[in-house]
């Protein structure tokens, strides 16, 4: 008889695709896959450990596993990701609900980590995680019609405030044949939106070639039947040479939105944090994408409350938002991560980097209300993701909208509307903060 298996899966879209390859081993190894947890013979978390909250949320969730394995609600409990790659040695010491840990250079080793877990063994396998690692096929666990294509792992940044090299290790691109024919397989599989992603999105290719290759390899992207949209994250800033901007402007399957996360405009703190570029870059650089790319919708992330923020520093941030009324924000509070350089520094006071983060989601809150109703009687390109009863209306994601992070566009439509179906939408006045509108056909008046 197979064993059953249940997936927790926390975190970033990145961790989401070592699930998807985990379920795919598992499966392909004659593992029963299951939607839920309750009554499995085994249970994979699959951890974030980047910043408190995130670790906070893994804790959380293996210590409630933990008590359905005391019910005998599940079987045995393996935790994968970078929680345990991150705390090799307390988890098993003091958490004893769990059975054996997966560090991230080991997702490979996951079926005989499972194997050895079901037949009684304390299981602890972290390999190289600075190594070319195996790209396995993946058990899609988002909606059919998009998926994420990591086209590098690891990190080379080495920012003052970020584990993730340390976890993650030094920065691998993969070699383009390998995610064309990922891609194209995503394609055939009915993929419709393509999102590319790694830690750095915009580095791509100078360790494995010598030279920057995401342009080209968005070109090779945008030209594989199937994928209506080609959607870019995580670009970091001072990496955006003008074949990049150019190949992003020209090519219709790339939706005009970039994040590009900044963190800070002050030249102090950028320096303190190790992150290249100053101010003065940074507000040539969105200024020239505007420029260029008509349309463009920006995404970024900001941390209040990093070390040497005082309050004019942090003026200068918000003004540097209110300049560029950049559409997507995601504002933190600074998090001291022991092992970071950063967390060595003085920073403010915790209260005080939770009030500049509420007052940046405020400010920003308001940039992308305004951007909304600008947005009033314009046609947009809706991709359908699914129907509100309650509501009566449906709801789906324009070229600014990204999956998860960004809300939705709401819409009504004089017939059925399947998920994953292109429509035209008008839209109206913003409800709640999202657009709403009404499908628009053909010969109806604008």
């Amino acid at each position: 008889m197979a064993y059953s298996v249940g997936f927790v899966s926390l975190g970033c879209a990145k961790n989401q695709i070592n699930t998807e390859q985990m379920l795919y081993l598992l499966q392909e190894a004659g593992y029963e896959l299951r939607g839920e947890p309750d009554g499995v013979d085994l249970v994979v978390v699959n951890t974030c450990g980047f910043i408190d909250a995130a670790k906070s949320e893994a804790i959380e969730v293996i210590l409630t596993l933990g008590q359905r394995k005391a019910q005998g609600r599940v079987g045995r409990l393996l935790v994968t990701g970078c929680l345990s790659q991150r705390y090799q040695d307390e988890i098993l010491s003091e958490m004893p609900e769990v059975d054996g840990i997966l560090g991230t250079g080991s997702y490979h080793d996951i079926v005989e980590a499972a194997d050895r877990v079901l037949s009684g063994e304390q299981v602890r396998m972290f390999g190289d995680i600075h190594a070319a690692q195996p790209e396995p096929r993946r058990v899609l666990t988002t909606p059919p019609y998009y998926a994420y294509l990591r086209i590098a792992e690891g990190c080379d940044n080495h920012c003052a405030y970020c584990v993730i090299p340390k976890l993650r290790g030094r920065y691998r691109s993969r070699p383009m044949g390998e995610l064309l024919e990922e891609a194209e397989g995503l394609a055939a599989s009915g993929v419709k939106e393509l999102i590319v992603i790694a830690q750095d999105t915009s580095r791509y290719g100078l360790d494995l070639y010598g030279e920057h290759r995401l342009a080209p390899l968005l070109r090779a992207l945008c030209r594989i039947e199937g994928f209506r949209w080609v959607r870019v994250h995580y670009l970091y800033p001072d990496e955006l040479p003008d074949e990049l901007i150019d190949t992003i402007a020209r090519e219709p399957k790339i939706v005009k939105y970039l994040d590009i996360p900044i963190q800070h405009v002050n030249d102090q703190i950028l320096k303190r944090m190790n992150r290249r570029g100053d101010h003065a870059y940074l507000d040539g650089l969105f200024t020239r994408l505007r420029a260029r790319i008509p349309g463009l919708v920006l995404r970024t992330s900001l941390i209040a409350g990093l070390p040497g923020e005082d309050e004019a520093a942090f003026e200068e941030l918000c003004a540097f938002l209110r300049r560029h009324r950049l559409e997507r924000v995601g504002a933190f509070v600074f998090s001291p991560e022991e092992g970071t350089a950063a967390a060595r520094m003085e920073y403010p006071p915790q209260e005080v980097a939770e009030r500049r983060t509420a007052f940046l989601e405020d400010l920003a809150s308001r940039i992308i209300d305004g951007y909304n109703n600008r947005r009033a009687g314009q046609l947009e390109t809706v991709l359908c993701e699914g129907y509100d009863g309650e509501r009566g209306a449906y709801f789906g994601r324009s070229y600014a909208e990204s999956p998860d992070i960004d809300g939705k566009i709401w819409f009504t439509a004089p017939r059925a509307v399947a998920p994953g179906t292109f429509v035209t939408v008008r839209l109206g006045e913003a409800l709640d903060g999202e657009p709403v509108g009404v499908v628009f056909e053909e010969g109806a008046s604008i």
